[in-house]
């Protein structure tokens, strides 16, 4: 199924102008109400609990399920936004009872300390420190996700506990005994907020499951790949209208009885458009990928999509780069079998990487379509090759070079779809091959290592100053007095 976004896809500065004008409204709202003199470090503690309990509200809609805000952006800029932004809420949450009792420790600091653990123990303000202490698990057990001994969905149902305690303890927290929302137009404000929190819940896991239900898919096939890489074939059940997608996007899929939006995983369509059903590339490497080899054929599927912007629609360009390592060819698979069904006439590059020759998936394919295209291909092995057509090692800058030969690269775009690592490595050789950074797009299936590209630390600059527009706004609501 397709979720049409109620509202239009706003680019990035447009999204930051509205997360910035939406957080800074508790504000305004606060400047209204009639509240007891408070000293500056007060305002400002009452500031950031404001800012920080929007920006936990927020946090609802910047996880990549939501079309008018991430239809734009992509996964990966909204998904380091959705991260990065969960950090400053909660050093806000943190600082928020500490800035109350700074005067009074300034004064005498065994008096600040008797404040302090009034606010952390007296039963009044009890909402508040377990909405604090949930938001503080809710960002380690993410940061550590790939240490801890769960399953992912086990983790997702977690993740989605833990913030709707946060946020709703917060909001008891600030009709209770907040100096600005305990009455008025604020305290109406965080009703509304509450109902809207309400409504997303019910449209991820109400709606959307009864949408996975009510309109079915059905496994056709299933054929392996490549070692430990299977194909799935998926196609609509009777009554179940066919999916509107571009190639490259992505669907979350769920199957038999676990088809509830908690348990969906997310898989790259490797396919056109131009073909009945869905074709989704899959490699064993978790919980539920490592059976996806043994589904029969005729299981119930459940599709929930499509989402991402990595496709050629999106990006345009005279000239194509297409990058992918190991199971990151998937929409690198779909973006060229869409190429192939239009007839494409833009020179393409393929370079598709991988450990060791076994882990190739379609080659016979990838080979056949440079007689469809004009399509020069690179195919790279770390562990050697075993056929002529196969190069031994990395996609080094040479190759890259090698791939824009006789290319414009302010002309060219580049879709790079790997791991962590080879994403970073790739993206930032590009750059200095002479490619414009708008030009390259690129989707991480895992952030191993670390790694961070020119780009996402751009991007990183970029959120910060959101982050240091609210700080900004704080400043001002407590020098204003």
């Amino acid at each position: 199924m397709q979720h049409k976004p109620f509202l239009p896809r706003l680019n990035g500065p447009a999204l930051a102008a509205a997360y910035l004008l939406a957080a800074f409204l508790p504000l305004g709202l606060a400047r209204t109400q009639s509240v007891a003199p408070a000293d500056q470090w007060e305002l400002a503690a009452a500031a950031m609990g404001l800012v920080a309990l929007w920006g936990m509200a927020v946090q609802f809609v910047t996880s990549g399920r939501f079309e008018s805000v991430s239809g734009r952006l992509g996964i990966d800029k909204i998904m380091a936004f959705h991260k990065m932004a969960a950090l400053w809420v909660a050093l806000a949450l943190v600082l928020h009872p500490l800035a109350y009792v700074l005067p009074t420790w300034a004064e005498d600091p065994d008096l600040g300390w008797i404040r302090l653990r009034f606010y952390l123990t007296d039963p009044a303000y009890l909402s508040g420190v377990v909405a604090l202490g949930a938001l503080i698990v809710l960002i380690l057990t993410s940061v550590l996700r790939d240490a801890l001994p769960w399953p992912y969905e086990a983790w997702r149902g977690l993740h989605v506990i833990l913030g709707l305690v946060a946020v709703l303890g917060g909001l008891h927290h600030a009709v209770a005994v907040g100096r600005f929302s305990a009455q008025g137009v604020l305290a109406g404000f965080w009703g509304l907020v509450a109902l809207g929190i309400g409504v997303v819940m019910a449209t991820l896991y109400g709606w959307r499951w009864w949408q996975l239900h009510r309109r079915p898919w059905r496994l056709a096939s299933v054929s392996k790949r490549a070692d430990r890489m299977w194909e799935l074939d998926i196609q609509p059940a009777p009554g179940t209208p066919p999916l509107p997608y571009h190639a490259g996007q992505f669907v979350w899929m769920t199957e038999g009885r676990r088809r509830f939006p908690l348990l969906d995983h997310p898989f790259s369509i490797a396919d056109s458009p131009r073909r009945d059903g869905l074709s989704l590339l899959v490699k064993e490497s978790g919980d539920f990928t490592n059976r996806i080899g043994d589904l029969p054929e005729g299981r119930v599927i459940g599709i929930d999509g499509p989402y991402g912007e990595f496709t050629l629609e999106a990006q345009g360009g005279a000239a194509v780069l297409l990058i992918g390592g190991g199971v990151g060819i998937a929409p690198i698979l779909g973006i060229l079998r869409d190429m192939r069904a239009r007839g494409e006439t833009r020179p393409v590059r393929l370079a598709y990487a991988v450990g060791q020759p076994a882990n190739f998936a379609c080659l016979e394919e990838l080979r056949a379509a440079r007689s469809a295209l004009d399509l020069r291909l690179w195919l790279l092995s770390e562990d050697g090759p075993h056929e002529d057509d196969i190069l031994e090692g990395r996609l080094t800058r040479t190759r890259l070079g090698e791939m824009l030969d006789g290319l414009d690269p302010v002309q060219t775009r580049a879709l790079i779809c790997g791991p962590g690592p080879m994403v970073v490595g790739v993206s930032d050789t590009l750059l200095d091959l002479g490619m414009p950074m708008r030009n390259v797009v690129y989707e991480r299936f895992d952030y191993a290592g670390g790694a961070r590209s020119r780009q996402d630390r751009a991007r990183t600059r970029n959120i910060l100053s959101v982050g240091a527009a609210l700080a900004l706004g704080v400043a001002g609501f407590a020098l204003m007095g």
